[in-house]
């Protein structure tokens, strides 16, 4: 299908996802942490997780943190929401099953 996004909710925390697989890698980031760790886990490691998905994987991704108190539950939804939109955006569409979904016949930028 190639574009998809969802909203994912978890306890009190709201986070998008948006992803294009586009072949012209970009990371649109919107999401803030209120503390540099996690448990011993550094959260700036989050972002640097989705650049380098982003950038090997070829696709446009925009993650945005709307809400959350939490930051567990914040990189969670961060984690899970691009995951569900992956999912979603690379199925292929049943009804052209083998149509490249490009106006160009290419996914390469």
């Amino acid at each position: 299908m190639r574009y998809a996004s969802i909203d994912l909710a978890m306890d009190e925390t709201l986070t998008r996802a948006a992803i294009d697989v586009s072949g012209r890698p970009f990371l649109v980031w919107n999401v803030a942490f209120s503390s540099p760790k996690i448990g011993t886990f550094d959260t700036e490691l989050v972002r640097e997780f989705f650049q380098a998905l982003a950038q090997n994987a070829g696709i446009t991704l925009h993650v945005t943190n709307h809400y959350g108190a939490n930051n567990h539950h914040i990189a969670e939804t961060c984690f899970k929401a691009v995951a569900r939109a992956l999912r979603v955006a690379l199925e292929r569409d049943p009804r052209q099953p083998d149509a490249v979904p490009s106006t160009k016949g290419s996914l390469k930028g």
